[in-house]
């Protein structure tokens, strides 16, 4: 059975990427994250999959919160209206509890502004230096995983309660999932998510079911560059990765497209789509609600959705185009997919 309305709890990061107390604003020492995520995010039994979402450029946080309720209420209302389409959750109930990540995304509409919040992003979720980001997260992830009662009733594909995982993020908020996911590749961290490539164990029973990514604000070549451990490998111990990467693009975002070939000298993933990746690639289009995607359309380590015909509103005169335009049924349709496809 699934629950009609859709939840969403909020955390908030500094501009280091450290957690704020929503009572006090000030930072939750250390040795406090545990007790206060046990305070806060506590996940609730009913819940069948959990999404944690994390917001891009130039979104506030009442606007984060709303982007995320509006996802998941379109998710519930694709559901409602066709569940032929999404067999697996049809049958047993989807009914998504959202942790929403806020961080200080606000600058002028300008290339400049834009460069200062890419510039943030990274330092925010740079594994060495100041940056925080991945490593909240990565805590975050790893509470909500010790949360779980025995993974013995669990399906082969969900967490330790039957219930599953999904990562969404949209511009700059995909660069804090991917670090935090490759964060929790090293096996020397504790208190983080991880992943065996081998099988689940007793120290790592839990998997990312997907990770879709609306939009991303890097470079095409970035899973080379930046995140070359978010896959499960022989070489490392793994990123706690089962499901795909998913990344959507359309060639009128701007942000994205203009901007980001100036600033880096090439176009950027939410424009024209991951480029060079450490697996084979898959590209299929956003599909309208009356067309299923196929399991081989999604089944891949890494899949560009091409999102151009479907993206393409901006607000009035925005410089930004339409790289804010992904809060779509059709965006729920693919999230949706993925959840059904997960089971």
């Amino acid at each position: 059975m699934s629950r009609a309305a859709a939840v969403v709890e909020t955390v908030d990061l500094d501009e280091s990427g450290w957690l704020l107390d929503a009572s006090t604003a000030e930072p939750v020492p250390d040795h406090r994250l545990r007790n206060y995520f046990m305070e806060r995010l506590a996940p609730p039994v009913w819940a069948t999959d959990i999404v944690v979402y994390v917001h891009g450029w130039q979104t506030s946080q009442s606007t984060a919160h709303r982007t995320a309720e509006r996802l998941l209420t379109l998710a519930h209302g694709n559901l409602a209206a066709a569940p032929d389409r999404y067999p697996a959750l049809a049958a047993e109930g989807y009914s998504p509890w959202c942790v929403v990540v806020r961080w200080p995304s606000s600058s002028p509409v300008t290339p400049t502004g834009y460069r200062r919040i890419r510039d943030r992003a990274h330092a925010m979720g740079a594994r060495a230096g100041d940056g925080h980001a991945a490593h909240i997260l990565g805590r975050l992830l790893g509470y909500l995983d010790t949360e779980r009662a025995d993974p013995g009733a669990a399906p082969v594909l969900a967490n330790r309660d039957g219930q599953y995982l999904h990562l969404v993020g949209h511009s700059f908020g995909c660069r804090f999932l991917c670090e935090a996911v490759q964060w929790a590749a090293d096996a020397q961290l504790k208190d983080t998510l991880g992943w065996s490539a081998a099988g689940h164990s007793p120290s790592r029973p839990f998997t990312v079911d997907s990770m879709l990514l609306f939009q991303m604000a890097a470079r095409r070549d970035a899973f080379l560059s930046l995140f070359p451990c978010i896959l499960p490998g022989d070489r490392h111990d793994g990123a706690p990765l089962r499901g795909p990467v998913v990344a959507t693009y359309s060639r009128h975002d701007r942000a994205t497209g203009f901007w980001h070939l100036r600033a880096e000298r090439q176009p950027g993933i939410g424009h024209s789509g991951i480029g060079p990746a450490p697996a084979p690639m898959f590209t299929t289009r956003l599909l309208p609600l009356d067309e299923r995607y196929p399991l081989s359309a999604l089944d891949h380590r890494f899949v560009n959705v091409d999102a151009s015909d479907v993206y393409v509103r901006g607000r009035r005169l925005s410089p930004a185009g339409a790289h804010s335009d992904h809060v779509r049924p059709e965006s729920a349709h693919l999230l949706l997919t993925l959840a059904n496809y997960s089971r």
